[in-house]
């Protein structure tokens, strides 16, 4: 008896549905719940490859977020734009596409798909990720066994497929409550208390590996006048503008804050007194060059008064006169 004429589906398939069920509804972490659909995908089904892409928002193309079958690494870095190749056509129309193994254009769709041309493509099963909020990705599967190719089998891979898309948008949610929590609400930075958090961490971490850990404190000067002369709408504007400002001339392994107030700290880790002066230097002069054209059309500067706080302490340099220079801001 064939699967499409059962009455019931195989316990073995059941329990497939039932630890994907367990597993996606246990964790809120992104990559846990990926890898959890395509091992998941791997007791079903038999193929080659398996991977999973994710739209990106920003830059509407889609990335490979996790492969099986010894691709990973090779596919990584490689981007498939919406509508292009399987894996784009699926995303763009949120309908499933399969190319059976009798397709003579299967290789070159796969090869649009970004799969290493080294592997000979058959056939490919590619199946949206549709959730609440739209598709938000979509599952490749290569080189599937011909036996497999059934409409139970399709349909499963469907119900699959559907409550993955629940899940990963759950942890999309759940990222995103995650992120407004340290994030300061007018500049977007991280706020002060993601940055006890972090700054115990990184105290901790630099005591462990004796690695120099510095903190930069930057005060804009005279930012009341601001408020005095403009408004506190242009004030608030000014300081979102100055919060990204910092985090556009900071290094990638540095982080921004907003202490407080017109008040911003810079984290810089594996960070010396004598580099962070450099650093600090360096950012206070570009962010004095810089000139703010608020919504409103008024052009603005600001400046600030810079602090340095090195650990261990031995590493902080031994005069006054290695602290950046400031100058009086004028409106």
């Amino acid at each position: 008896m064939t699967r499409e004429n059962e009455s019931r589906i195989p316990l073995d398939d059941l329990l497939v549905f039932h630890q994907l069920a367990r597993s996606l509804t246990s964790s809120f972490d992104l990559d846990t719940i990926l890898r959890t659909i395509l091992e998941q995908m791997e007791k079903f089904i038999e193929a080659e490859l398996w991977t999973l892409l994710m739209v990106d928002e920003v830059k509407q193309d889609l990335y490979y977020a996790i492969a099986a079958g010894g691709q990973e690494k090779a596919l990584h870095d490689l981007r498939v734009r919406i509508g292009e190749g399987v894996a784009g056509w699926v995303v763009e129309h949120g309908e499933t596409l399969i190319v059976p193994e009798t397709a003579a254009e299967s290789d070159a769709r796969a090869r649009q798909s970004g799969l290493a041309t080294s592997r000979h493509v058959r056939s490919v099963i590619a199946l949206p990720l549709r959730g609440r909020k739209g598709t938000c990705g979509a599952i490749e599967i290569f080189n599937p066994r011909a036996d497999k190719l059934s409409d139970y089998t399709i349909a499963f891979l469907h119900i699959l497929a559907d409550y993955a898309a629940i899940a990963i948008e759950n942890a999309h949610d759940v990222a995103s409550i995650q992120r407004l929590t340290i994030t300061d609400d007018t500049t977007g930075l991280f706020n002060v208390r993601h940055l006890y958090e972090v700054l115990g961490q990184e105290l901790e971490r630099s005591i462990r590996l004796d690695h120099p850990l510095s903190l930069a404190f930057l005060d804009l000067d005279r930012f009341k006048l601001v408020n005095d002369e403009h408004g506190h709408l242009i004030g608030s504007e000014l300081l979102a503008r100055t919060g990204q400002r910092l985090k556009e001339l900071c290094r990638v392994q540095d982080s921004c804050y907003r202490y407080g107030g017109d008040e911003f700290v810079i984290l810089m880790p594996e960070t010396n007194s004598l580099t962070a002066h450099a650093q600090a230097a360096s950012t206070l002069h570009a962010l004095m060059d810089t000139r703010f054209i608020m919504k409103s059309g008024l052009p603005l500067r600001v400046s600030a008064s810079v602090g340095l706080a090195p650990a261990p302490w031995t590493a902080a340099p031994s005069t006054p006169s290695s602290a950046p220079r400031t100058r009086a801001c004028t409106w």
